[in-house]
Formats: C-alpha cells, structure tokens, sequence
C-alpha cells in the first residue's frame, strides 16, 4: 500500500510539473518598457512604449477618414512615424477597419477610435496586433504596445529598455 501511495505521489507531482512546463508561452521574451519594432511593410523602425496598463495597442495617426468599400468598412489614415534617425515618415494608407474601441482618458469624455490589423517586426519575428489609430503627437513614443499584444510574446522588464531586436530575420 505505501508503495503505491507513492508512486501516486510522485505521479502527480510529475505531472503537476509538465502542467507547469506546458502552460508556458513558447518564444515569450523578456523586454523592456522601450523596445524599437519594425512598422512593415514600410520597413520604418521606431520606438515604442510597452505598456501593461493599456489593453489595446495604438500607434500615431493623422487624417483618420472612414469610408466604405464594396459593402466593407475601411479607414484611410496618415501614419506619422519617426525613425531611429530623428526622421519624420508620413504614410498614407488605407485598411480595413477591424473593429471601434471607446477610450475613456481620466477627466476627458470618452472618445471612439479606429482599430486595424497591422504587421510589426518585434524580436526577430513578425506579428500581426490591431491598433487603435490615435493622434500621439504630444507623447515620446509613436507606437504604444498593449496587453493584448504582449500577452503570448513577451514579459516586461520595467528597469530595461532596448532588449529586442527590431529586424525580422
């Protein structure tokens, strides 16, 4: 009888720790609270704020027009993006709208923004993530990245900055 108590024992806590082992997210990276990316397909590295705080990533944008396409919704928009160089890349682009976010910013009424999928390089590695299209004239960081993005790619390092890599391979 002890002998099998046992070996249930150790039965369980070896597979209590392959539960462990499996609940980690593959390819999860430590990064810091700046980290640059690769906005593509435009190949146009900044820097941006990886913040935990925020559900939703955005990223700076101008001229923010909705419009319909063969019975789609689409937004036409100016991203405003600067480079590792200090250089200012204006982009003009159309996406298909993914959904509406309402954005409540402390004492100010809550305001409804764009979101669309766009494609970034972070850590080697390309992924899709949806923005909200926001005017981020007056912060550091063009682009901020949010939960919903980190979730399956990375942890933050509050004290680090510049871990990543900001090229695909």
């Amino acid at each position: 009888m002890r002998w099998f108590l046992a070996t249930a024992i150790v039965a369980g806590l070896v597979s209590t720790s392959d539960a462990l082992a499996d609940s980690r997210t593959p390819g999860k990276v430590i990064a810091g609270w700046v980290e640059k990316v690769t906005v593509k397909p435009w190949d146009v590295v900044v820097s941006a704020k990886l913040d935990t705080g925020a559900l939703t990533s955005s990223i700076h944008a101008e001229a923010i027009e909705r419009f319909t396409r063969d019975d789609e919704k689409w937004v036409r928009f100016t991203l405003v993006l600067e480079d590792e160089d200090d250089e200012v890349h204006r982009i003009e682009t159309e996406q298909p709208l993914a959904r509406n976010v309402r954005i409540k910013d402390h004492d100010d009424p809550s305001a409804r923004r764009a979101v669309v999928e766009l494609e970034l390089c972070f850590d080697g590695r390309r992924h899709r993530t949806q923005f909200s299209l926001a005017d981020r004239g007056d912060f550091i960081y063009p682009v901020l990245l949010g939960r919903r993005f980190m979730e399956d790619v990375a942890v933050v390092d509050p004290e680090a900055t510049f871990l990543t890599q900001a090229r695909c391979e």
